[in-house]
């Protein structure tokens, strides 16, 4: 056999592994996840079991060393039991990311890497700031490095599941006289860093990621102050690798909404045998965009993928590819809620309850969040900046 076979037997199984701890963990607290708007503890330990916090690490570093391809893959997975504990799965494997596209050439964070493997931490995002109106290119706070250490303080209305992470990723000002736009990402530590609460988390949708606002204010060592501009790091990975695993999990969910559908038209074809349930016409068409969902979500993880193994970062940096990413969050967030609508209106009013089986109401709530993750206008408005200088080869 191969190793690219052998590889894809391996990622199989894996992928069966993840459907099973779904099956048996995540579906089974989700509910009271998302009623209780509490962290989804019992989900990211089993994770943490599997060792699926550090599958992008490299193995070089103990870990997994999967392709986005495949990490995009979990994450779909994870959704189609609970939404929230796949956000915050792939929030962290966004921060992975970050360290391992960026931070290689640090010994600390080479160290770091190990340590994420070896005791799977769990790391989160500090990029919003209170007063920059979700302008992630630019900042208000500023690190102060003196001799060997740094502080900082930031306000930020969100940090997800920050209460429970090991390590934060904070963006701010590169110095106290720095222009709001010349940006450093630093590694903030528990034990390193007091989180006075600012905002509370009590959302329609995804209630689960804990997602509360804190002022933040750290020490530490200046070995972690990722080398690279942050200006880099979000055009090179965290803009696109946040898209495409966002778009992933949000299929998931879409994928669960369907899958329920389908049981209530089955149990509806039960009841008249012969029959072909006019509900049946609708759930063809709603798999029909879902299918077109999961194919744009995969091909841009593959585009991804692809450019990367080119090593040439400034690929990233162009119009095209750019307008290409964005418009894959535009389209898979809309997408998302005319899914889990149209599964709605399949189940009828058997959908709209909370105590049905067939309930889609958690699905619903959690679609329409995604057309604020970085927001929908916003996009659309740099993406119509883009288009007026860019024009396709």
């Amino acid at each position: 056999m191969s190793t690219l076979c052998s590889t894809e037997v391996d990622f199989d199984q894996l992928l069966k592994e993840v459907h099973a701890l779904g099956k048996s963990v995540l579906r089974a607290h989700a509910a009271d996840v998302d009623q209780k708007a509490r962290f989804p503890a019992e989900s990211i330990n089993a994770m943490r079991e599997a060792r699926l916090l550090s599958a992008y690490v490299p193995e070089e570093y103990g870990g997994m060393g999967l392709n986005l391809v495949q990490v995009a893959k979990i994450c779909e997975t994870l959704g189609q039991y609970c939404g929230s504990s796949a956000m915050i799965y792939a929030m962290h494997k966004i921060q992975v990311a970050c360290v391992v596209h960026h931070a290689q050439n640090s010994e600390f964070f080479r160290d770091y890497l190990r340590q994420l493997a070896d005791e799977q931490r769990l790391m989160a995002s500090a990029t919003t700031e209170i007063g920059t109106g979700g302008d992630l290119r630019s900042s208000i706070c500023a690190v102060e490095v003196t001799g060997d250490q740094f502080t900082l303080t930031k306000k930020a209305p969100v940090i997800s599941y920050g209460e429970f992470a090991d390590e934060i990723l904070v963006t701010c000002r590169s110095a106290p006289n720095a222009p709001a736009n010349e940006q450093l990402h630093v590694m903030v530590r528990k034990g390193e860093y007091k989180a006075v609460p600012i905002s509370t988390w009590d959302t329609m949708g995804f209630r689960g990621t804990c997602s509360s606002g804190f002022e933040l204010t750290a020490s530490g060592s200046a070995e972690q102050i990722i080398p690279q501009p942050f200006n880099e790091i979000l055009g090179q990975t965290m803009h696109p690798y946040s898209h495409i695993v966002w778009g992933a999990l949000w299929a998931g969910i879409a994928m669960d909404a369907v899958n329920q559908a389908r049981a209530f038209v089955r149990a509806e074809a039960r009841k008249t045998p012969g029959e072909t349930p006019i509900s049946a016409i609708r759930l063809g068409e709603v798999d029909q965009v879902l299918q077109v969902m999961r194919h744009n979500v995969a091909s841009m993880a593959r585009e991804y993928d692809e450019l990367r193994s080119r090593d040439c970062p400034g690929v990233f940096e162009e119009f095209g590819f750019s307008i290409r990413t964005n418009n894959l969050k535009l389209s898979s967030s809309q997408q998302f809620v005319d899914i889990v609508g149209r599964a709605m209106l399949i189940c009828g009013i058997s959908g709209y309850r909370n105590d049905s089986k067939f309930s889609i109401a958690r699905h619903l709530r959690d679609a329409y969040g995604a057309a604020l993750m970085v927001n929908n206008d916003r996009i659309l408005k740099l993406n119509a900046t883009m288009l007026m200088v860019h024009k396709e080869g």
